[in-house]
């Protein structure tokens, strides 16, 4: 595992949904399975599942970039020779700069050896065949925090979301709760919003 500088609040390049390729090199199938995953979690439940699934391969090797909390990288060999299958397809991740994404590359051995060199190619290509079928997309962070107002107040501060094209869902109930979904980049800036829209009645839960 390795950590990466940068901030979570940057835009980041991700997958934008589950993608498969496969292909043939000299008798040995190799099929790349990409999909999202927002934390090392969800990356490793995604590595159980293809490896379940595709259990009658000769090897399932996995590699992951995930925006945790320090950044999470990861990648094994799962039984190639060493260097030849996981770091080339985390390679293609890092050049691809690509992040919240899990890969699982498939291999079921033909009867020729491909060699270091051949299995480095191959692996690289599944992981970007991958990539291509599932598409990929700019992301930007976003956090969620809750706004609590009396009724007087709820008509401001819903004019004041809709102005700044944020996500939300109100609650009302004794107060209007409001369930905000933000860019962490704005969320300073429209919590100071409410804040001066109301006088500072507002609660805001982060």
């Amino acid at each position: 595992m390795t950590d990466e500088p940068g901030t979570t609040e940057e835009p980041y390049r991700t997958v934008a949904d589950r993608g498969t390729a496969s292909f043939e090199v000299r008798g040995s199938e190799f099929v790349g399975h990409v999909a999202p995953a927002r934390t090392v979690e969800a990356a490793e439940s995604v590595v159980a599942e293809v490896r379940a699934e595709y259990d009658d391969a000769a090897h399932n090797v996995p590699a992951y970039r995930v925006r945790a909390d320090p950044f999470r990288e990861w990648a094994s060999d799962d039984g190639e020779p060493s260097g030849s299958a996981g770091d080339p397809a985390l390679n293609v991740l890092q050049q691809e700069a690509v992040e919240n994404v899990v890969v699982v590359v498939t291999r079921y051995y033909g009867g020729t050896n491909l060699g270091v060199g051949g299995l480095a190619r191959a692996y690289s290509r599944a992981v970007t065949d991958g990539l291509d079928a599932a598409g990929t997309s700019t992301e930007r962070p976003h956090e969620r925090f809750a706004i609590t107002v009396d009724y007087d107040d709820s008509g401001t501060v819903r004019g004041v979301l809709e102005s700044e094209g944020v996500d939300f869902d109100a609650d009302y109930a004794e107060r209007v709760a409001f369930d905000v979904r933000v860019p962490v980049a704005d969320g300073a800036f429209l919590r100071d919003r409410v804040r001066s829209a109301t006088s500072g009645r507002a609660d805001i839960d982060q």
